[in-house]
């Protein structure tokens, strides 16, 4: 009876032992997988236009129909790009995917500014979900860096302006430049333009053709803030 009693003692750990590894090898394989897709997904918008995204698909849902329509960065006014990033991430071209000081600044601030790069945006609207939540705050900062090594800079804006949500359900400037002023992106003036970037990132609550005093003089130091970015250089990144 003892000597039963020693061979199951002794095959009970050896198949949890079996049992473990299997689970190691499921897990180190999953991981292998999860990281593999996302790198694809990366590198693949890189080069390709992303078609949708869960933004988009939640509006389109909801409202039944969206305005939306690519549009090249080269047939984008370049007083477009420059007053988008002089009011959404002066710095744009000088951080690798987070701007420090401006993290510090919000938490000096006790939170009540954000401090989101166009790059981090990108990546939200791209590959996430809208909301605060932790989980998508951490997938958000863990995807930031791979985009900025395998984006441009010039193609990181060239995403952005053409998936951000300028009204309900009207997405990138092709969109939103017909939709509030009746021309296209390229013909965009510089009030046109300051106004554009002055309603991001809460359209829903703002209007470019029809601005209140606030958006007005936010408008106002934009058109001065994107002026002063192409005279120090920190629009070198995404212009020609």
């Amino acid at each position: 009876m003892a000597k039963k009693k020693t061979k199951k003692t002794k095959a009970e750990p050896s198949l949890m032992r079996r049992q473990w590894l299997r689970v190691r090898r499921f897990v180190r394989r999953g991981a292998v997988w999860v990281v593999s897709l996302t790198i694809f997904a990366v590198l693949i918008f890189a080069v390709v236009n992303p078609p949708i995204t869960w933004t988009m698909l939640s509006e389109k849902r909801r409202l039944g129909q969206i305005d939306r329509e690519w549009v090249a960065i080269e047939q984008v006014a370049p007083i477009l790009l420059r007053s988008v990033v002089a009011a959404e991430d002066a710095n744009f071209c000088q951080h690798w995917g987070f701007d420090i000081k401006a993290i510090r600044d919000a938490m000096e601030d006790g939170g009540s500014r954000g401090a989101s790069t166009l790059s981090q945006q990108t990546v939200k609207n791209v590959y996430l979900w809208q909301g605060r939540s932790w989980v998508r705050k951490a997938l958000e900062a863990l995807l930031t860096p791979v985009v900025e090594i395998a984006w441009s800079k010039r193609r990181i804006l060239e995403v952005y302006v053409n998936i951000a949500e300028f009204d309900e359900g009207v997405f990138g400037v092709e969109a939103a430049s017909r939709h509030y002023f009746g021309v296209g992106p390229e013909d965009l003036s510089a009030v046109q333009a300051a106004r554009l970037a002055a309603i991001l990132p809460a359209p829903k609550s703002r209007s470019a053709s029809k601005p209140s005093a606030a958006i007005r003089r936010k408008a106002a130091r934009i058109v001065d803030g994107a002026e002063t970015i192409r005279r120090d250089g920190r629009a070198s990144c995404f212009e020609d």
